[in-house]
């Protein structure tokens, strides 16, 4: 196994030639080439133990957060083998909001992972008057983005010239870093006697990723539909604005934070190549089975369900509750 140094490395992550340790790396190969990524991205992968965890995270992580954004409508994000294929080959606003909430999660969890010390080749956000070294005696270790924008930009690629769907897909990827970029906040904790504030440290903190994904499915209630426009000096593509106005849109430009598409999406009510379809899905009267069952109707089912009740705190240390038994009724949408 080669390793390419530039001798600035800690000797930590020299290598080492136990048995044990060409065991992690092969497992750690593995988990690379399991993930399906194209050749840069695995070489990226393989060159630091603590990627191929943090893009199993950051998948995971974007997966569930874009169910929990859509669990109330049509599309809820249903993910599975050929319905993520077909979504992504298309450019519907959805698939606006998956490169977006990838693009994020992968930027927010490589940051997490850094400031973690789960990375070997970042640490802690450096704070200007703050060593590294300091940063973990006080504890003021800040989620490192300098590192993880670097990292994801070189990881999803450069910007395309010509192609539209690619330049889209380029633009909703900066617009999920943006939203990180955006709600980084500073953190600052005091030393000094009777605590007092002598020596004060302060370190970057990122929102939490729920904070992110709720305002990325804002950005898609208002998402663009755009097209393409060449620049006659240079010769390259770019995305030009909407043919049709937008109701709720007064700037029809689409801005660097908006997320935007270029084909309209189905409508997510039967079983297609998209997405299973919306039979027999619980939907919440009178809140969402009008638009989910899409004018179908629905079918009302009766269950009696026990759960606890009248719980109480008894003195020390337990809760006591009753077991209560009610009627409620599911609804499900027709076939």
């Amino acid at each position: 196994i080669s390793f390419l140094l530039t001798g600035n490395e800690p000797l930590t992550i020299l290598p080492l030639t136990s048995e044990m340790e060409e065991a992690a790396i092969k497992a750690h190969y593995k988990v690379c080439d399991r993930l399906k990524l194209e050749k840069k991205q695995r070489r990226m992968c393989r060159r630091d133990p603590g990627v191929a965890e943090t893009l199993m995270e950051a998948i995971s992580m974007s997966a569930l957060e874009c169910q929990y954004q859509f669990r109330f409508e049509r599309w809820n994000c249903t993910l599975e083998g050929r319905y993520r294929a077909s979504l992504l080959k298309r450019g519907f606003k959805e698939t606006a909001f998956l490169f977006a909430i990838s693009s994020a999660g992968l930027t927010h969890a490589m940051a997490k992972a850094c400031s973690a010390g789960r990375m070997e080749r970042c640490t802690c956000d450096e704070a200007p008057d703050l060593e590294n070294r300091e940063a973990w005696q006080w504890g003021g270790c800040g989620d490192n983005l300098k590192y993880s924008n670097k990292f994801v930009k070189e990881f999803l690629g450069r910007k395309p010239n010509k192609d539209l769907r690619a330049r889209v897909d380029f633009h909703n990827n900066l617009v999920g870093m943006k939203v990180i970029k955006a709600g980084v906040e500073t953190t600052c904790k005091c030393h000094g006697v009777s605590g007092s504030c002598t020596v004060r440290t302060c370190w970057r903190q990122l929102s939490p990723f729920h904070e992110i994904g709720k305002q990325l499915k804002q950005k898609y209630e208002t998402s663009l539909k755009v097209g393409s426009t060449t620049n006659e000096a240079t010769g390259e593509g770019d995305i030009s604005p909407p043919k049709k106005s937008i109701p709720g849109h007064s700037d029809q430009i689409p801005r660097t934070t908006d997320l935007v598409y270029i084909d309209d999406s189905p409508s997510f009510c039967m079983m297609s190549r998209y997405s299973p379809g919306t039979s027999g899905r619980k939907c919440y009267k009178d809140k969402n089975c009008d638009s989910i069952c899409c004018g179908r109707g629905h079918n009302t089912q009766s269950r009696v369900v026990t759960r606890p009740c009248q719980c109480q705190v008894r003195w020390c240390c337990y809760v006591e509750c009753k077991q209560c038994t009610q009627r409620e009724e599911v609804y499900t949408c027709k076939d």
